[in-house]
């Protein structure tokens, strides 16, 4: 997608111009799915969901890639967001990878990954802070990082 077309939308995520991005959502918690996939198209996306990694594979596939984003949950049966992470981003290196978990340790498993994913949400998240993710990642922005100290100090404000 040409970042050209992506601006800011008013609640705060990114709606396209000409087009909107295309998302595949890979989670297999159906309450978790429904509410990324609502707030995804209520900022413009188009989203495409999977309950789970094997699924979200084959979608992908079908599709030949032409996803501008897969929005994964690392801990899902059949096939987790690690496993699907490696097989789009060797098949279909264009997509861009946004990886969530609600788990530490399932965290800490995707961090030497940091070449092929652009980040790990953790759950829960709020609608706000998921459309700047996303927005953050479709738009190659940097990822911002927080030292431990200094996300304590702003958390005693």
């Amino acid at each position: 997608m040409d970042s050209n077309n992506i601006i800011p939308s008013p609640c705060g995520g990114i709606t396209g111009k000409k087009t909107m991005a295309r998302i595949l959502i890979a989670e297999d918690d159906d309450n978790v799915r429904r509410f990324v996939a609502q707030a995804l198209g209520v900022a413009g996306h188009e989203t495409t969901e999977a309950s789970d990694g094997g699924y979200a594979m084959e979608i992908m596939t079908r599709e030949a890639g032409r996803f501008d984003l897969l929005l994964s949950d690392i801990k899902m049966p059949v096939m987790d967001g690690i496993a699907l992470a490696l097989d789009v981003g060797a098949r279909f290196p264009e997509v861009k990878i946004l990886l969530m978990t609600g788990f530490a340790d399932q965290r800490e498993r995707a961090h030497g990954l940091d070449a092929l994913i652009y980040d790990v949400i953790s759950k829960p998240f709020s609608m706000d802070a998921l459309l700047e993710k996303v927005a953050d990642a479709l738009n190659d922005r940097p990822v911002e990082i927080i030292s431990l100290a200094r996300r304590h100090i702003n958390a005693g404000r």
